[in-house]
């Protein structure tokens, strides 16, 4: 087993395999400041130059020693393309949403219609389309050694880019048809930008859906909201394997997210990794859970080092950041969380 290559050993970890021990590598956002200072290449032009965004997509392994390459870098793309207004960023800031181009005002009644582009339309334009090359450079250039992982936008996420999260979420209580009829809208996107990044090369899809957090979405709305839409938008995905990521603590929608039927679960630290896989047993791949911010941006090396051992011994099958890094996350606490795993 000593043998395996990174991408053999993240590819059984998805499948839930036996190996001497679990891979290391960032699922979700990969990019840090350290990692442009290296490859030369910086925010905000890697988020939609293709070649920019697969060289530092690869800096995760090439810079740092992790196990995986990744693209993209935020969860705006998409909305971007269907006409929401985006803050570009900063070097150090991920871009922003600014502007939502549809209005959904339930104090007030008002609600537009659902009128997007066409999903095969979607792929041949804007940032999306940069993100499918940059995979496509990715795979081409490391497929062999890393697996190739793609992040994208759920649907109940990107609905709510679409008109205001919280007026979305507020709309759930007063005009739920008009909240369905959003995500019906959107959902045909994801799924189609979900296979598409496998057909550019992903073996793994990771899809981002923050605002199903238990913080807007209780665990009884989860499934009608969000969870019977990624069961068609990532989980039925053919050629990949699928990841979902939720943010805090996500220990009561657990069930609820292996009904989507995914491949894995990528979950923050919010929740005590040795619960998680208690709870989890064996249902799915779990991907997780050192914390982001404590002990990657604000603790030392060595705090990193033991959160790290923490989460490869409670049994997590990828050890791996909770979220998105910070891009200020300093390099030697990520090689220090590389180390602990690797040895």
């Amino acid at each position: 087993m000593s043998t395996m290559t990174p991408r053999e050993r993240v590819l059984a970890a998805m499948r839930m395999e036996e190996m001497d021990r679990p891979p290391v590598a960032v699922f979700t956002q990969s990019a840090t400041i350290g990692q442009m200072e290296a490859t030369g290449v910086f925010w905000p032009a890697a988020h939609s130059d293709a070649k920019l965004m697969a060289k530092l997509g690869a800096a995760q392994a090439e810079v740092l020693g992790f196990e995986a390459v990744r693209a993209p870098f935020c969860l705006t793309a998409e909305a971007e393309r269907l006409g929401a207004k985006v803050d570009p960023g900063k070097q150090d800031r991920t871009p922003m949403l600014k502007e939502h181009p549809f209005v959904m005002n339930p104090m007030e009644g008002v609600y537009d219609e659902p009128k997007i582009m066409d999903a095969q339309e979607f792929l041949k334009g804007g940032r999306p389309a940069a993100c499918l090359e940059a995979i496509s450079i990715l795979k081409k250039q490391y497929g062999d050694k890393y697996p190739i992982i793609a992040g994208n936008t759920g649907p109940f996420t990107l609905a709510g880019h679409m008109v205001n999260t919280e007026n979305l979420v507020f709309a759930i209580l007063m005009e739920p048809d008009e909240v369905v009829k959003w995500i019906d809208a959107v959902n045909p996107i994801c799924q189609a930008y979900s296979q598409a990044l496998v057909d550019a090369g992903a073996d793994i899809v990771q899809m981002s859906e923050p605002s199903a957090s238990t913080d807007l979405l209780s665990p009884d709305m989860f499934d009608d909201y969000a969870g019977k839409y990624i069961k068609d938008s990532l989980a039925a995905i053919d050629g990949g394997y699928s990841v979902l990521h939720i943010c805090g603590d996500t220990y009561s929608l657990l069930d609820n997210m292996i009904g989507t039927g995914v491949t894995a679960l990528s979950i923050e630290e919010k929740v005590d990794p040795a619960k998680a896989v208690e709870k989890v047993a064996g249902r799915a791949s779990l991907v997780g859970n050192v914390g982001v911010v404590h002990p990657l941006l604000q603790g030392t090396p060595d705090d990193c080092f033991k959160h790290g051992q923490i989460v490869a011994k409670a049994g997590f099958n990828v050890v791996s950041p909770g979220c998105g890094l910070s891009a200020l996350i300093p390099n030697d606490n990520l090689k220090a969380l590389v180390k602990a795993v690797k040895g």
